[in-house]
């Protein structure tokens, strides 16, 4: 497959991010606004080795789930309720399969943080017990923490306080009630050391994300400053685009007219205060946070409140401070086992042993229970 190739597709699955995946000869593709049963004609705008991106063109035969528009106007832009081309009932029997499900609860929302996995872009078949729980009070955890900075999204984590439905053992713990916001589309990145692409920018031409940075870094060191690379979603498969501080000005603009630089400003100086405040605390309980990512939004008094979930494994990079050593990669408290294991193992229906499933979630409840100073209660 190559860029620019047209390809008709039938949509078999759904990706973490609301995009339809197909296949082509084999060749796995991740197209925006595409249900599962579509046949669509798509156009490819990015090839990769083993999967590419593509831009729907036409829908050739579209699904019996499928519906005229999308309730919400702000569905495409918002990203809070994904797959809103889909009927109500077959979005509620595919978000059984999710790994994080949204319920609109009238003026708030429910979030459940389930304990499916993703890698590359789609949902593992292994369920990982008690990830959802984690990931849900290390988020209230720090949401508790940096209220003196910001406001956030959180209401309640009790299901006590929620609609009966969710009173149940399968919800205790994993959800959380949450304000309904207005999301800034951009993704606030923070970086506090150089790793992942970011050292691979780097190597190439000393800067990251148009940041020229000292010469003479290794892989891992310590910036001098944590440095600030927003990024937006791309136009397909909702993959992160980076863009440089005054792209994001502009972007805001475009979606807030008139207000652009003073949201791009209140983000960039939020997410560094955050960061700073959070890293610090962290590495005084052995516990390196080398970049992480942030999501914002209005309330309805037009206030910035933090959303989405905060520092967890998912949306941050943890390290051991113990044994941290520059000049080379460092081991992490996230998913990397399960990254390394599907790479070494192709051909692997998305399908993990049971002894790397009981790796990953052991990083997790580690870096909890170092954060946080307790085990996991739940």
């Amino acid at each position: 497959m190559q860029k620019n190739d047209l390809v008709t597709v039938a949509i078999e699955d759904i990706g973490v991010g609301g995009e339809g995946i197909g296949k082509v000869d084999g060749y796995t593709l991740f197209i925006k606004d595409a249900i599962i049963g579509d046949v669509v004609e798509a156009k490819i705008v990015k090839a990769k080795k083993n999967y590419g991106y593509a831009r729907l063109m036409n829908i050739v035969t579209p699904s019996e789930n499928r519906v005229e528009k999308p309730a919400c106007p702000m569905a495409r832009r918002c990203g809070g309720c994904q797959i809103q081309e889909m009927k109500y009932g077959a979005q509620l029997a595919f978000k059984e399969g999710k790994v994080r499900e949204i319920y609109d609860n009238g003026d708030s929302l429910i979030m459940v943080a389930t304990d499916r996995i993703s890698c590359f872009d789609v949902i593992l078949k292994n369920v990982v017990s008690k990830k959802g729980t984690v990931l849900t009070q290390m988020s209230k955890f720090w949401f508790d923490l940096t209220k003196d900075i910001l406001p956030n999204h959180m209401i309640s984590t009790d299901v006590k306080d929620m609609p009966e439905f969710f009173q149940k053992p399968e919800y205790d713990g994993n959800s959380m009630m949450c304000k309904k916001l207005e999301m800034l589309p951009i993704e606030c990145i923070v970086r506090g050391y150089i790793t992942g692409s970011g050292w691979k920018s780097y190597q190439e031409n000393g800067t990251v994300c148009g940041i020229t940075l000292p010469e003479g870094l290794r892989e891992s060191d310590k910036l001098p400053e944590p440095i600030y690379t927003p990024s937006t979603k791309a136009e397909i498969g909702d993959h992160d685009e980076n863009i440089s501080f005054e792209q994001s000005v502009d972007h805001l603009e475009k979606y807030f007219p008139g207000k652009g630089r003073e949201y791009a400003e209140k983000l960039r100086d939020n997410t560094i205060a955050l960061y700073k405040k959070c890293a610090e605390y962290a590495l005084s309980k052995g516990i390196i946070i080398a970049d992480t990512k942030f999501e914002f939004g209005l309330d309805e008094n037009g206030d910035l409140v933090i959303g989405d979930e905060m520092l967890t494994p998912d949306s941050s990079r943890f390290w051991p401070a113990e044994g941290y050593e520059p000049g080379h990669g460092q081991p992490s408290f996230d998913k990397q086992f399960a990254r390394d294991w599907l790479k070494a193992n192709p051909g692997n229906d998305w399908t993990l042993p049971q002894e790397i499933v009981d790796k990953t979630i052991d990083k997790y409840l580690q870096a909890y229970e170092m954060l946080t100073g307790k085990p996991l209660d739940k």
